[in-house]
């Protein structure tokens, strides 16, 4: 009884220390949270990804060093998943690089395991053993980078496919099956053709190829996949829906994120959001102004759609705006390591982490965590912001800002009267090819054009539009070669290759040939022909274009493309105590006034009713207390900078 007694009291002091100390809640909350098997990603994944510094070409020893930082400096601020990217296969010789073909080590399976001269400890057939030991160890969890179906180095070896029920050679129907029977050349991915193909899942063998792939991965004590080039303008739903139900059925946890995610909209998420963890949705984002910039609206479109935090692979799944480019970095696609700083400037920084932050994307962060500086650790570990990452809600674009700029130029003035700005910006019309789901109603539109018996254009005209010129492209049927097996003729049966003149050797893909920064707007690409879904296209009959490699049906938008990029947003949360985060951005290249009214705040939070409110405001980036308002938050925003407010309203 004494002891019961005693460890209610106790308790009861734990208890009275947090609530008198508000920052030991929030950090042993985050303790608990980041810890909690329950379901999961219950939270954003935060943790250290290798990519952006050191590209493919770490190694072992630089992989455990970089583990052992985060773990003594980040691991306490919630960043527990360590990331080895993409090639850790790939043998560093001369002519290796991101896109070779023939230097990539596979085992008798055609089976990708790591480079032994890179990380050794894998030699023995143990594959990550060791190194994943070593990060539970140190209290982190594990992750890898994968691509898309099976490597070209495995087909051209016509490796034999594991059946892991059996362990032995996979069989069926008398006979058995190889990397040559599953793998789809014409489905190679569009950014690293040489490198990896789709495998056709309808096939029993190539079920089995993938499910021998993720045992294999828990085996070695992963917890974290990276799946890569089979979403955005690479989509694959067929294999991402495999690869999700073979976790679902693995002892082991393993959180499941896919990559990349170029043209990725909300309607294409909703197919895969349920099957997955995290998924990106923009190209890569590297240390360019540009690549912060082209996240606000799709961020602002996902928020909108309900799709943070929605229902993802037992648990919880989560939009990806990529890793964090800050610190010490290399280039993209390079073959060396970390050898230069951010070019983001201080308030580019601050802009990202705290978009990142307020959308509740995941913080994987991408520098170098060997020579990370003091002002970078304290921007990636700001409290505030990892509170509002983890806890808040209702975290959406809040609309109701009022600004007012520093200097006036040719193409701007100001009103008067209310303030605001007005710009007069000059526009041109382009015709943009882009992919939309095939039951978007902005899909239908295309037909066939005769020009004369022997020569037929597909062209495109938008539903409603009477004096809209149509935009053309002349059409042709694939060249199959003779000795090709009828299983590839009757699937370009009905398919089409589609060029920009009358000429026959370049036809329209519909995916890029290489890697798209977030900056990069996504056009269709006219290269020279070949025997490859990403060129091939099916007209159906109620006017849509599918393409055969993504699944995805093409669309014509005629943008206004803009000659200024400036302007201003912001965003709003709210947190588990009560409290308003509003976030002020300014894009605009002039120092900028930005405004709210207290009274408009409740415009987008459910439930508030903040007219006649008193609020205590506080500004994070200047440590400014504002005292008590019940007006409106204003405040002066540095060029590409950012503020963010507290406000606790009675």
């Amino acid at each position: 009884m004494n002891i019961i007694v005693v460890l209610t009291s106790l308790s009861f002091l734990f208890l009275l220390l947090l609530i008198l100390n508000p920052s030991t809640t929030t950090r042993v909350s985050a303790k608990t949270a980041f810890n909690c098997e329950s379901e999961h990603a219950s939270f954003p994944p935060r943790g250290w990804n290798s990519y952006d510094s050191f590209s493919w070409t770490i190694s072992e020893e630089e992989f455990l060093q970089s583990v052992e930082i985060v773990s003594e400096r980040l691991q306490a601020h919630g960043y527990e998943y360590v990331v080895v990217d993409y090639l850790w296969y790939r043998r560093k010789v001369k002519g290796a690089y991101t896109d070779s073909l023939g230097f990539d080590v596979i085992d008798e399976w055609g089976r990708m395991v790591p480079d032994p001269d890179r990380w050794p400890s894998s030699k023995g057939g143990k594959g990550f053993t060791e190194v994943a030991n070593k990060v539970h160890s140190m209290g982190l969890k594990f992750g890898i980078h994968v691509m898309r179906g099976i490597s070209t180095q495995a087909v051209n070896a016509n490796t034999p496919i594991l059946d892991t029920t059996t362990g032995a050679a996979y069989k069926e129907s008398g006979r058995k099956w190889t990397a040559k029977d599953i793998g789809i050349k014409e489905r190679a991915c569009a950014w690293m053709s040489h490198g990896f193909m789709s495998v056709d899942t309808k096939l029993g063998a190539a079920r089995a190829f993938l499910r021998s792939l993720y045992e294999q991965y828990a085996e070695w004590g992963v917890d974290f996949v990276k799946h890569d080039c089979v979403f955005g303008d690479d989509l694959d739903i067929n294999e991402i829906s495999v690869v999700s139900e073979v976790l679902k059925q693995l002892n082991r946890p393993i959180l499941y994120s896919l990559s990349p995610g170029t043209s990725v909209t909300p309607a294409m998420a909703k197919a895969v959001s349920g099957l997955t963890n995290m998924y990106r949705i923009t190209g890569d984002d590297w240390d360019s102004w540009g690549d912060v910039v082209a996240h606000f609206d799709v961020t602002r479109d996902f928020s909108t759609a309900n799709m943070i935090g929605a229902k993802g692979l037992l648990g919880k799944s989560w939009p990806d705006l990529d890793m964090l480019p800050l610190g010490w970095l290399t280039d993209p696609g390079s073959n060396e390591g970390p050898h230069r700083s951010s070019r983001l400037k201080s308030d580019e920084q601050r802009t990202q982490m705290t978009l990142w932050s307020i959308a509740k994307s995941p913080l994987m962060f991408g520098g170098d965590v060997r020579k990370l500086d003091e002002t970078t650790y304290k921007l990636i570990t700001n409290p505030i912001l990892l509170e509002i990452n983890s806890f808040s809600s209702n975290n959406i674009e809040f609309p109701y800002i009022t600004s007012t700029k520093g200097f006036k130029s040719k193409d701007e003035v100001l009103d008067g009267q209310t303030g605001r700005r007005l710009t007069d910006l000059r526009t041109s019309d382009t015709h943009v090819l882009s992919l939309t789901s095939c039951t978007n109603s902005k899909a239908i539109g295309w037909s066939i054009e005769a020009l004369d018996q022997d020569l037929e254009q597909i062209c495109w005209k938008e539903q409603g539009s009477k004096h809209q010129e149509l935009f053309c492209l002349y059409k042709k049927e694939p060249l199959l070669a003779s000795d090709e097996r009828m299983s590839y003729k009757k699937q370009y049966q009905g398919k089409l290759q589609l060029l920009a003149t009358d000429r026959m050797d370049f036809c329209l893909g519909a995916s890029p040939n290489q890697k798209l920064t977030s900056k990069e707007f996504k056009r269709g690409a006219f290269l020279p022909c070949k025997r490859h879904t990403n060129q091939m296209w099916e007209l159906n009959f109620n006017g849509t274009l599918l393409n055969s490699y993504s699944g995805q049906c093409a669309t014509i938008n005629s943008v206004e493309a803009k000659v200024n990029s400036g302007g201003t947003r912001s965003w709003i949360a709210t947190g588990r105590r009560g409290e308003i985060y509003v976030a002020f951005f300014n894009m605009n290249p002039a120092k900028t006034v930005m405004s709210a009214k207290i009274s408009d705040l409740a415009k987008v939070l459910p439930g508030k009713n903040l007219n006649g409110a008193s609020c205590e405001c506080k500004e994070v980036w200047s440590g400014k207390d504002f005292g008590v308002t019940n007006q409106s938050i204003s405040m002066a925003v540095e060029i590409h900078g950012c503020a963010l407010f507290v406000l606790n309203c009675n």
